[in-house]
């Protein structure tokens, strides 16, 4: 699906991105967590291909990325960035819509995937209002919509890259959020996302990359990654870690 190597990033004279290996795959959701300044957001932006690698490289279908003619590379990748906005006075199901852009399936089926998309999203409810009316909560759940339309139903070969996708939402639409990603990985998409609540990524991810200081400090599964020693390395956190009583995966307290 999409594969980094050894991928390197600089930004003017400082490395933020060095030796990160991973690779997504197909009906998985893989989870990005690290403290601020970590280099989570370059390393979405290297796997977009928003930035250029310094060394190393980035893989999709086993093609280099900036191989793909970005029409067809919008038909398996789509991104969600930490902030979308949009200065015009659009209704949502036209916000939505623009992620069926690089197709060209007729406006009945583009339609009928809007209408879809939005009730992924959770969000059919705001259908027909002004995206500017919208709170930053309703307009990050406009915009999931929006590149969950742009890959529409998320069979395998689809790739979604999520930076923070639950960050202005309330608790409610954060699990709603990350069901209706789950919901598009079991459809067999692969799915990144870069989270900050531990314990949401301990619920939906399969596995996990900790990030340091630009480099990969630990990554695999949510067991082995969950662990009190590389969180407190990490974020400075003393915590335990417990199994969630009625779910089984781990839940992180902070002492």
């Amino acid at each position: 699906m999409l594969r980094a190597q050894n991928l390197d990033v600089r930004r003017a004279a400082r490395c933020v991105l060095h030796g990160v290996d991973l690779h997504l795959r197909a009906g998985e959701i893989f989870g990005v967590l690290g403290p601020n300044g970590a280099g989570k957001s370059t390393l979405l932006g290297a796997l977009s291909g928003e930035l250029v690698a310094t060394t190393g490289g980035v893989l999709l279908a086993d093609r280099p990325l900036h191989d793909w003619p970005s029409r067809e590379r919008a038909h398996r990748l789509a991104v969600l960035p930490q902030q979308s906005s949009l200065s015009f006075g659009f209704r949502v199901e036209e916000v939505v819509a623009m992620g069926r852009l690089p197709h060209a399936e007729g406006r009945a089926a583009d339609s009928l995937i809007v209408e879809q998309a939005l009730a992924a999203a959770d969000a059919c409810h705001l259908e027909g209002r002004s995206y500017l009316s919208l709170s930053g909560g309703e307009r990050q759940r406009v915009h999931l919509a929006r590149v969950l339309a742009q890959l529409w139903p998320g069979a395998e070969g689809r790739v979604l890259l999520l930076d923070e996708p639950t960050a202005a939402l309330d608790p409610l639409h954060q699990h709603s959020t990350l069901q209706a990603v789950r919901g598009f990985a079991e459809r067999g998409a692969a799915v990144l996302v870069i989270l900050h609540d531990l314990n949401l990524a301990a619920r939906y991810c399969d596995r996990l990359l900790l990030l340091h200081e630009g480099r990969a400090y630990l990554q695999g599964s949510v067991d082995a990654v969950l662990q009190a020693e590389p969180l407190h390395d990490v974020f400075g956190l003393d915590v335990l870690v417990q199994r969630h009583p009625e779910r089984g995966h781990p839940l992180v307290v902070v002492r």
